[in-house]
Formats: structure tokens, C-alpha cells, sequence
């Protein structure tokens, strides 16, 4: 007579899944080990971008210590550079969910496996399963409302997420060295008596009839990567195709059609800038520099030798724009303006607005140098509007959306 199916979930027959087993979980664990490994390379190439280094106002993640070891001045060759990285990073995380989440659910008899450690190595293994899972859960978990614009986590996203993603990839690390020769060994050879001890505690001993076959589901894995990759990478894109990335915001209000319909993520009505401020007879551009002051309004700046360049925008959200036209003065030729005709230095950017993460950003001599970084009076052959930063906006090649300051009210060039 059969016994009663255990109750426990420390039990290995409390698991009846047949679809659980060694190749199934070699499968997606060999796809997140490429995946992951991107998403990181990725998403600290997203931190370099902010040339947190440079200043206080541009650090968002304090006391990194020896976790900023690789950081480097962030170029603006190729234009298109932070488009790419960070698309890849937003897309690529959210096609990875159903991965992630069908490896968590093809292991989790062996989180509830009895005796918790049965050796050294078996202990390390199960605390980086633990700081795995956990990480990889807060990582997506915290990126995916990030990109949904929806800041429900206490706390800052940029400190928390980069933590959360040393501590990840660290047990990432540990759990891929310790597992990925028995998962390729586990590609090579799955046949009856080459099983080994280890596999079976993914194979249930009493398993419930077959529904679909491990083939089946990892198509159907597959599947759901994939759509989630149809409705996100659109955003990357204007025109048709960003329509149909139905799971991202599309930024504030409607931008509409025109010269300035392109995406916007914050608007002068969310920033708070109130059009007295902008107007052309109160606003004026303060630069300051090595021989002191100066004071333009945006007449003056349009009698300046004006430059055009096209440049995308591209968000830490992961949505981009296409290069769009823009026309303006050269930053290196607001710094000779005031003394450093000799060489750009750095730049401070202060914007009218007056609350707000980035309401101020620093770029390093080497975007200010660039002949294409410029303060932007125009786009696409018109007047910037109030929610693209009229009357003057930051735009730098390959830098992140964040630091193209909008609504620039003062510039101070020297060393920060």
C-alpha cells in the first residue's frame, strides 16, 4: 500500500514536480551565468557613466570604499555608448525574469534539504544559495520598480542597488564556481547509472505524472523571455516600436508631436519652474570661471557662434530617444569665456530647479572639451520647450540623461 505523500518540504517526496531534475537546471543556470555576468559588467559601466569620482553632487552611492577600484573617466566616443549600455542592461534584466525565476523554482527542494551542511564546501555552498536567491530577488525585484518609475523600497535606488549588486554577484560568483562544472558535466552525460548522487536531490522519487516534458517547459521559459523582450525594447527606440514596449513608462506627460515630441521624464510642472522664471527679460545664464562672472541672456547667447550636434538621450530607466538636432554654444567656448581658453576644466551645472536628486551635475573636462557637448537653446530646428529645458539645457554625447541638466541657471567652471 502507498504511504501518505510527506507534509514536510524537507522532505525530498514533498516535491512531486517531474519536471525537476539536473538538465533542466543546467539549462538556466548556464543562461544566467552569461546573462548575470552581463547585467553586472553593464550596470557598473552605468555607474562610471555618472563620473561619481568627480563630485558629491554626482555620487549617489557614499562610502563606496574600494568598490569604486575600477572607475574611470567615462568617454563621450562612441556618442551612442550609454544608449547601448544601459538598454542593454534594462532589457536584458527584465527578459531575464522568467529564467531567473524558473531556476528558483527547479532548486527549491534543495533550500529546505536536511542536514542543512554535510562538509565545509556543502555549508559555503548553501550560504551563497541563500545570499543568492535573496540577492537576486532584491536586485530584480528593486530594478524592475525603478524602471517602472515606482520608488516603493526605503531609501535611494542608486545606493541600494549598488550594494545589493556587489553582495549578488559575489554569491553569484561563489555558486558558479562551485557549480558550473557539475552543471556542464550535467549537459554532457544524463543517462541512467551515470547519475550522480548530487542530481537526485533534484529528482523526486515520487513524482507526479508527466504533463508537459522538460523540453516543453524550457521552450515555454523561452517564450515568456521572449515576449517580455517584444514589450520591453521598444522603449529604446522612437516612432512605432516604442509602442510597443506596453510594460515601460513612456515618461511624463505626452511630449506630442513636433521638433520637441520626443520622450520627457520629468516636466517643468513636476520640477517646479514656473515661467516668470524663464522668461527672457528675468532669466540669465551666471558663469562663473577663472576671471569671474558673467551674466547672459539667452539673446546674447544666440548672437555667440552657435554649434549643432545629434545626440541621443538616454535614462538609467533604460528608454532612449534617437539622435535628435541640437543647436546651441559649445561649453569649452562658455569656459574661454571666462579665462580658460587654455583648456576646459571641469563644469558645475546648476538647474532653476530647486528640489530633486540631479538638480545639479558635474562633467569632467573631457565632456566639456567635446566639440558636440553643448548648452542646448534649440532642437530640431526649434525654441527648446519648458518640459526640453527651455530656456538653455545640457547636452553631452554619451553621457546619462540625469547630467544633461535641464533649466540651466548657472555653470561654474574650475576645479570642483
Amino acid at each position: 500500500m502507498r504511504d501518505h505523500a510527506p507534509r514536510l518540504p524537507t522532505s525530498p517526496g514533498f516535491w512531486r514536480s517531474p519536471l525537476r531534475g539536473p538538465r533542466f537546471t543546467s539549462v538556466l543556470g548556464l543562461v544566467l551565468l552569461v546573462g548575470i555576468t552581463v547585467l553586472f559588467v553593464t550596470g557598473l559601466a552605468s555607474y562610471a557613466a555618472y563620473n561619481p569620482g568627480l563630485s558629491p553632487v554626482n555620487d549617489k552611492t557614499p562610502d563606496k570604499g574600494i568598490l569604486g577600484f575600477y572607475l574611470f573617466a567615462w568617454p563621450t566616443d562612441p556618442h551612442w555608448l550609454y544608449r547601448l549600455t544601459q538598454g542593454v542592461h534594462v532589457t536584458l534584466g527584465v527578459t531575464l525574469i522568467p529564467v531567473l525565476l524558473a531556476k528558483l523554482w527547479s532548486v527549491v527542494p534543495k533550500l529546505f534539504a536536511l542536514p542543512p551542511a554535510r562538509s565545509l564546501a556543502h555549508a559555503l555552498e548553501r550560504i551563497s544559495l541563500l545570499l543568492l536567491v535573496g540577492g537576486a530577488l532584491f536586485e530584480f525585484v528593486t530594478g524592475v520598480l525603478n524602471v517602472q518609475l515606482d520608488y516603493l523600497f526605503p531609501g535611494s535606488f542608486y545606493p541600494l542597488h549598488f550594494y545589493g549588486a556587489w553582495v549578488f554577484f559575489a554569491a553569484f560568483i561563489t555558486h558558479a564556481v562551485l557549480k558550473t562544472p557539475t552543471a556542464l558535466r550535467n549537459l554532457r552525460s544524463m543517462r541512467g547509472s551515470q547519475e550522480t548522487p548530487e542530481k537526485t536531490h533534484l529528482v523526486s522519487p515520487r513524482p507526479d505524472a508527466a504533463t508537459v516534458s522538460r523540453r516543453g517547459a524550457l521552450w515555454f521559459v523561452g517564450g515568456g523571455s521572449l515576449l517580455l523582450f517584444a514589450t520591453t525594447v521598444g522603449r529604446s527606440f522612437d516612432g512605432p516600436l516604442r509602442r510597443t514596449a506596453l510594460l515601460a513608462p513612456h515618461g511624463g506627460a505626452d511630449p506630442g508631436s513636433g521638433p520637441n515630441g520626443f520622450q520627457i521624464n520629468k516636466t517643468a510642472a513636476y520640477a517646479g519652474i514656473a515661467a516668470v522664471e524663464t522668461d527672457e527679460d528675468a532669466w540669465r545664464l551666471v558663469v562663473t570661471g577663472r576671471t569671474g562672472t558673467v551674466r547672459l541672456s539667452r539673446a546674447e547667447l544666440l548672437h555667440m557662434p552657435l554649434h549643432s550636434a545629434a545626440l541621443p538621450i538616454a535614462c538609467v530607466e533604460g528608454w532612449s530617444t534617437s539622435d535628435q538636432w541640437w543647436r546651441g554654444v559649445r561649453l569649452r567656448d562658455l569656459a574661454a569665456l571666462v579665462g580658460h581658453d587654455d583648456g576646459p576644466p571641469d563644469v558645475l551645472v546648476e538647474s532653476l530647479q530647486r528640489h530633486g536628486a540631479f538638480r545639479r551635475a558635474a562633467l569632467r573636462a573631457n565632456q566639456v572639451a567635446d566639440p558636440r557637448s553643448l548648452l542646448a537653446l534649440q532642437v530640431n530646428g526649434e525654441d527648446l520647450s519648458p518640459d526640453h529645458g527651455y530656456p538653455a539645457r545640457i547636452i553631452v554625447p554619451a553621457a546619462p540623461g540625469v547630467l544633461n541638466t535641464k533649466w540651466v541657471a548657472r555653470m561654474t567652471f574650475g576645479d570642483l
